[in-house]
C-alpha cells in the first residue's frame, strides 16, 4: 500500500471530503488522526485517532493538537488541509464579517496548521502536506468573492511553503476542485448534473497520490480535479 507506515493528520476530517480522505488514507495503509472543530463525526471513520472541538484558527490550539498527534501516532509525516467553508455572498448586500469568516476557516487553518506541522515533519524522511483550495479561485463572480479571495490565499500559502521548504525534505501541494458532490451543494443546486461533480472518493484518490513516495518530486503544484464541469 501507497502510505504503509506513514502518520496523517487530516484537518475537517468529520466533514464529507475529509472524512473520504480518512478513510483513503487508512486504505493506503496509513495511521490518521481526524482533526475537527465539531466535537463528533458524523460517520465512523475507522481507527483514527479523534481529535474533536478543535479550533486551529487559534495558533495555541493548533500548536497543542499537532504536538499531541505526533506524541500519540509516534511521529507525524503528512498534514492534509481539509478544513474549510463555502458561502455565496454579494459585497453589496453582504457583511465584511464573512470575510473575515471565511479567510478564518479557509486560510488561517491551513497556516496554523501546517506551522504547526513543520517541526514534526522535518523529522520525516519525506514529510508532506496537501491542501484543498478551490478552482473557482482562479476567477470569481458575483457573490463569489469572499470565498474565491480565501482560497487564492491557499494557492499562495501552497506556493510559498513549497519554496520555503523544497529544501527540506517536504513536499507541498493543493489540489483545485470544481464542485465536489455532497449532500450540501446537491441541496444547493438542485437540478445539476449531479455525475459531472468530483466525487470525494476521487479527490481523496489524487490527495493520497500526492502523499505518495511516487509524488516525491512534485511540490508547489496546484493539481486541477475537475471532473466534467
Amino acid at each position: 500500500m501507497m502510505l504503509t507506515g506513514k502518520c496523517v493528520a487530516v484537518t475537517g476530517a468529520f466533514g464529507s471530503l475529509g472524512a473520504a480522505v480518512v478513510e483513503a488514507v487508512q486504505k493506503a495503509g496509513a495511521r490518521v488522526a481526524a482533526i475537527d472543530r465539531t466535537a463528533t463525526p458524523h460517520e465512523p471513520l475507522g481507527d483514527a485517532a479523534l481529535f474533536g472541538n478543535v479550533d486551529l484558527g487559534d495558533m495555541a490550539s493548533a500548536q497543542k493538537t499537532l504536538d499531541d498527534i505526533a506524541q500519540k501516532l509516534g511521529g507525524l509525516d503528512a498534514l492534509v488541509n481539509v478544513a474549510g467553508m463555502f458561502r455565496w455572498e454579494t459585497l453589496v448586500d453582504g457583511s465584511l464579517d464573512t470575510w473575515d469568516l471565511l479567510y478564518r476557516v479557509n486560510l488561517r487553518t491551513a497556516a496554523a496548521a501546517s506551522k504547526a506541522a513543520v517541526p514534526h515533519l522535518l523529522k520525516s524522511t519525506a514529510g508532506r502536506i496537501v491542501n484543498v483550495g478551490a478552482g473557482a479561485a482562479g476567477k470569481a463572480t458575483a457573490g463569489m468573492g469572499a470565498y474565491a479571495a480565501s482560497k487564492a490565499g491557499v494557492a499562495r500559502l501552497t506556493e510559498a511553503l513549497a519554496d520555503e521548504l523544497k529544501d527540506q525534505h517536504i513536499t507541498v501541494n493543493a489540489v483545485l476542485p470544481s464542485i465536489i458532490d455532497t449532500a450540501p451543494n446537491r441541496a444547493d443546486m438542485p437540478t445539476a448534473e449531479f455525475d459531472r461533480w468530483v466525487k470525494p472518493a476521487q479527490l481523496a484518490d489524487v490527495i493520497v497520490f500526492l502523499l505518495s513516495d511516487q509524488a516525491a518530486a512534485i511540490t508547489g503544484a496546484l493539481v486541477p480535479v475537475n471532473g466534467r464541469v
